[in-house]
């Protein structure tokens, strides 16, 4: 039962109010004439609404309203006030009063606003209790999986999250490795402020520098205004460099005094500016065998390995994969306004038994494709559109003659690089092949960025043109 109490020097006003209250509701109400006796009456009572006049001698409503907010925030204040003082209660309000009534006052503007401060309480109770239900059960809303590797994972964001500490990043293509970054940051002290994400293989590097330090109006053709750059954009929360291993030998420098001293200088500009951001970067190149080349600098490494987060590739969690294909067919039935309930049971197991070559986004893309292709409410192996073999199990490349078990006799690296240039050229010539040529189509249903397709491309000396039904066009 809501309680309510009724402050004010008059007796014949604190009556007329328990009359009024009492009359018309079940509420329990208490009466109090000397403000000065209630910081006795706030130990062993909680009130939901109090009602208080502004005018007393010993107290104001004033110092009403703010040692009831100091012992207790949730109650709401009523400020009662005489007509030529409503600029005080106004200014009550803005101290955290919920509403103030002019005196003398129908009964029923009284009952009114206590109801609305009860639906007020009630609805503050209601998402408090929201926040902390959903806090409690998405602590990591986009990391999916229950297995040793995903758990471990979780246990390790927890541990680093609060810290400034730059992460390093590092797993196969498509596991997941911006997922990790935005619970970092998530789960940070830096959550209220922006997560920067860059892509380093997808910005030109002629304009890179432009994009994350911004420039100076006139400081090269083009430069019509000031622009502001990704880093400042950045100050107070999260950037995340996002393929790390593909930025070029003179940004790497930059990059470097942008986190060794947290300063930065926008092209066209000679003045230093501070920054203060937290690193979070990502790779899924072997970045000690750049250095050994000399493609990525030794220095800029360690600066951004202070913590390495390893996100394990799905072939290693496998046990995850019903959780996330239950997670995708409510994703994609969603957006394609389907109602498949299931995965039979021999699409489930093709899947369990997949390589994932492009791990959880590869994953993605089948369940995508079989929700646009399903006609039922079950999904079923035909309805992706695929060979025999389960995904990402390719055939063993041409060794030149010589048997496949001369692929295992080989030195590891050696081995694994034959195969994964056979996986590559294979897979980007099928996406071509089934898209026409088309490399932005090609590129969205693989879930890559096109300018990475490119590169890919270049890597395999395979051309678009090769693939269009007319190569004259």
């Amino acid at each position: 039962m809501p309680a309510i109490l009724a402050i004010d020097d008059e007796q014949d006003m604190l009556a007329l109010l328990k009359r009024i209250i009492s009359d018309k509701t079940s509420y329990h109400v208490g009466t109090l004439d000397d403000p000065l006796k209630l910081t006795d009456l706030l130990r062993v009572n909680t009130y939901d609404v109090v009602l208080t006049d502004l005018k007393m001698p010993g107290k104001s409503g004033i110092e009403v309203l703010e040692e009831v907010k100091r012992k207790s925030p949730q109650t709401a204040v009523v400020i009662m006030t005489a007509y030529g003082t409503i600029d005080s209660a106004l200014d009550a309000t803005r101290k955290g009063a919920f509403d103030y009534v002019t005196k003398p006052f129908r009964k029923e503007r009284i009952l009114r606003v206590i109801e609305q401060a009860l639906s007020w309480q009630s609805l503050q109770q209601e998402n408090k209790l929201l926040r902390e239900e959903l806090e409690a059960k998405t602590y990591f809303p986009t990391l999916i999986g229950t297995s040793q590797p995903m758990l471990a994972m979780q246990k390790q964001i927890e541990k680093v999250a609060r810290t400034s500490a730059t992460v390093l990043i590092t797993g196969e293509s498509g596991t997941g490795k911006e997922l990790v970054a935005r619970a970092l940051h998530a789960n940070s002290a830096r959550s209220n402020r922006q997560f920067i994400p860059i892509d380093c293989s997808t910005i030109p590097e002629s304009i890179i520098e432009s994009e994350l330090f911004g420039h100076a109006k006139g400081s090269f053709t083009g430069a019509l205004r000031d622009k502001k750059g990704l880093v400042e954009e950045a100050d107070g929360g999260t950037l995340f460099l996002d393929e790390i291993g593909d930025l070029n030998p003179a940004m790497q420098v930059k990059l470097l005094r942008l986190l060794q001293e947290g300063e930065f200088k926008v092209v066209g500009s000679n003045a230093i500016r501070k920054t203060d951001i937290r690193f979070i970067a990502a790779t899924n190149q072997d970045l000690a065998a750049k250095i050994s080349r000399g493609e990525f600098r030794e220095d800029l490494f360690y600066r951004l390995n202070v913590i390495n987060m390893q996100v394990p590739p799905l072939r290693e969690r496998r046990e995850d994969i019903p959780l996330l294909v239950t997670h995708f067919l409510d994703k994609y039935n969603s957006l394609h306004h389907k109602q498949i309930k299931k995965m039979s049971p021999d699409a489930m197991q093709y899947m369990l038994a997949g390589a994932w070559h492009g791990n959880v986004r590869e994953l993605e893309n089948l369940v995508e494709r079989g929700v646009i292709m399903a006609s039922g409410e079950i999904l079923e192996i035909g309805d992706f559109g695929i060979l025999s073999e389960p995904p990402g199990n390719t055939r063993l490349p041409n060794l030149g003659g010589r048997e496949a078990d001369d692929l295992f006799a080989m030195p590891f690296k050696e081995a694994k690089d034959i195969v994964l240039e056979q996986f590559q050229t294979e897979y980007i010539a099928k996406a071509l092949t089934r898209n026409e040529g088309n490399v932005s189509q090609a590129a969205r249903e693989s879930g890559l960025k096109r300018q990475y397709l490119h590169r890919l491309m270049r890597e395999t000396n395979l051309s678009s043109r090769t693939f269009k039904k007319n190569p004259s066009d």
